[in-house]
């Protein structure tokens, strides 16, 4: 498991090189002078050749992209905000936990609420129950995020005045922002569900559980759901990097100073440097998070595990013949 861990981190390593390069090709042929946004349309020649010279702008692709993977690896310096001028880390740490808890919130309450239509959707196969769970799904993979915001301001912070309508401040600004994301990914949440319990209610062990004469409780949540897991985990993981990609429209719609918003602000302003540290952010916050997930499958599935230990004992077996042929 340690090995398989190590192996996951390294692999990070280039996957985040080839996200920063790409970056780089999109910016270079991006159109729009960041000097230009800087320092405004009076702004001379001179000027703005002085200015893209500081920046190390003029300097050809390759070496714009090794100097910034240099600081990045000696230095921990993801860049200078054009618009700044200051240093993109502080601002960029300050932002990222407010998008973070925003897309934990969003997965509890679509998590919660697609486990609990899926599984009723499943063991009600062909039911009006089935019917009626089916066509929340699609209606919810049918309604765009900001509109379905919107309502909600309308309704419950504009009408009811129950919740505030922006800001960050506090638990009771999170529930609109995590309500509007999390129902609609619950849509996706119960077809994932739906689909694995159905792949087990079916299957033989099921049977026997209830030839046994095990309360269906038991049956459902431990055998039925507990061979499902592995499917709805995977979806776990692609729906959180999903949110996380999925915060720039709702903290635009909600004014939450998270690091979705910051992106949206960054690509206004050209302010390639702040952009390029949102990505690589958000690139090593879905690849820990996917690397969790693989983790928790060896706790899920006890075969998953048993894998882990027989590679590690045939890597012993290997190491084995070489160390008596040394001794020899």
């Amino acid at each position: 498991m340690v090995k398989y861990v190590l192996k996951r981190i390294l692999q990070l390593i280039p996957v985040l090189i080839a996200v920063i390069f790409l970056i780089y090709v999109l910016q270079f042929m991006a159109k729009g002078d960041p000097a230009l946004m800087k320092l405004g349309p009076d702004a001379t020649p001179e000027q703005l050749e002085e200015w893209r010279e500081s920046y190390g702008l003029n300097d050809p692709l390759l070496v714009q992209f090794g100097k910034y993977l240099w600081g990045i690896v000696t230095r921990g310096d993801l860049g200078t905000s054009y618009r700044t001028g200051q240093s993109v880390t502080s601002e960029i740490l300050a932002r990222w936990p407010v998008t973070f808890v925003l897309a934990i919130a969003t997965n509890v309450v679509g998590f919660s609420l697609g486990l609990i239509l899926g599984v009723v959707s499943a063991l009600n196969r062909d039911t009006w129950k089935d019917n009626l769970a089916r066509v929340f799904g699609m209606l919810g993979s049918s309604i765009p995020t900001f509109w379905f915001a919107l309502m909600l301001i309308i309704l419950f912070a504009v009408q009811l005045k129950w919740f505030p309508v922006s800001g960050w401040y506090g638990p009771k600004y999170w529930v609109l922002p995590a309500l509007a994301q999390g129902i609609l990914s619950a849509a996706a949440y119960m077809r994932n569900v739906r689909a694995s319990v159905l792949d087990n209610v079916r299957q033989d062990f099921v049977r026997t559980a209830r030839a046994k004469g095990q309360k269906e409780s038991v049956v459902v949540w431990h055998h039925i759901m507990g061979n499902a897991m592995i499917p709805i985990v995977t979806a776990i993981g692609m729906h959180f990097a999903t949110a996380l990609g999925g915060t720039m429209i709702i903290e635009q719609m909600f004014a939450i100073p998270g690091l979705g918003r910051f992106m949206v602000e960054s690509i206004n302003n050209r302010d390639f440097p702040q952009l390029r540290a949102s990505i690589i952010l958000t690139a090593i916050t879905v690849t820990v998070i996917n690397l969790l997930i693989d983790v928790a499958y060896a706790f899920i599935d006890p075969r998953i595990k048993g894998t882990f230990a027989r590679s590690a004992k045939r890597s012993k077996k290997r190491e084995l013949p070489e160390e008596g042929g040394a001794a020899a």
